[in-house]
């Protein structure tokens, strides 16, 4: 019994010292802000927030503008919603900013970041943010509608009369949700997409975003948009036949895509491949 009683305690001791182990090495939120301002400064970008009714959102985008009608927004993907699976993180800001990066390696003329509500800027501390927006709120009409407003406020600054949107992850559902509501969208371009989110909670047997808008109930409005989807071959977290699933309710002449890329998982490595992908597949 005493043996039993002694190997209970340093079970229960490993898994509390595992738990603050794994808790330990996630970098704080100032750290991830750190990170973000190293990636814009170091590559010669400069860094705003763009002020709505409902949140402060943080942009990034090259000094150098060129003079040219189009503008590729990159959308941040849904950051570090949870801990693990049971606890909310009380900042999304991502630990590794993958659309950022890939905007950095942006092959085109001008383009900038558009990162998502509450992430660099506090997270729960930040105006406007509470733990369900970067949870079942996460495309949420007040999400949609603010991220409408900094895309205008970008647009406005570079002078463009057209938009190209590429979303990372939970990035892809909030650039799918914007084209379905204007009317200056002429490409849609994802990387490892969330174009689905009911399908997506079903398949991971996961909560249903039941407060967020889903892109594939917005269809009639996206099936004239040029859409690129890729996705990579050894991603378990958003598996290409959900990308697949979703292009095929489009109609049959839909301009969209999808490319599977091989060796590819959710986050690896997509800013590597980014430069011959834009040039492969799109028109700079």
């Amino acid at each position: 019994m005493n043996y039993k009683n002694s190997y209970l305690k340093f079970y229960l001791t490993f898994i509390l010292i595992s738990s603050l182990s794994a808790c330990s090495s996630i970098p704080s939120s100032s750290q991830r802000q750190s990170t973000f301002h190293q990636l814009t400064s170091t590559n010669g970008w400069k860094t705003s927030l763009i002020h709505t009714q409902e949140f402060d959102l943080m942009t990034a985008h090259s000094v150098v503008i060129a003079d040219t009608e189009l503008l590729t927004i990159y959308i941040e993907g849904d950051g570090l919603a949870w801990l693990n699976k049971h606890t909310v993180s009380s900042d999304p800001t991502p630990i590794n900013p993958l659309a950022l990066r890939l905007s950095l390696n942006h092959a085109g003329a001008n383009a900038a970041y558009l990162a998502r509500p509450c992430q660099f800027t506090g997270g729960i501390n930040a105006r406007g943010c509470n733990q369900h927006i970067w949870t079942d709120s996460r495309f949420s009409n007040s999400v949609i509608s603010s991220s409408s407003v900094a895309i205008d406020t970008l647009k406005k600054e570079f002078n463009a009369t057209k938009l190209r949107l590429i979303g990372f992850s939970g990035g892809a559902a909030v650039a799918a949700l914007l084209v379905a509501r204007r009317d200056d969208v002429s490409e849609l371009i994802t990387v490892a997409g969330n174009l689905d989110h009911f399908a997506w909670t079903q398949h991971h047997k996961i909560s249903p975003l039941t407060r967020s808008l889903n892109p594939v109930d917005y269809l009639p409005s996206l099936a004239k948009v040029k859409q690129f989807h890729f996705v990579g071959s050894k991603d378990t977290v958003m598996p290409s036949f959900l990308a697949q699933q979703f292009v095929d309710k489009l109609p049959a002449n839909s301009p969209a895509h999808v490319f599977v890329i091989q060796q590819q998982t959710h986050s690896c490595c997509w800013q590597e491949v980014w430069p011959e992908l834009l040039s492969t597949h799109l028109d700079n």
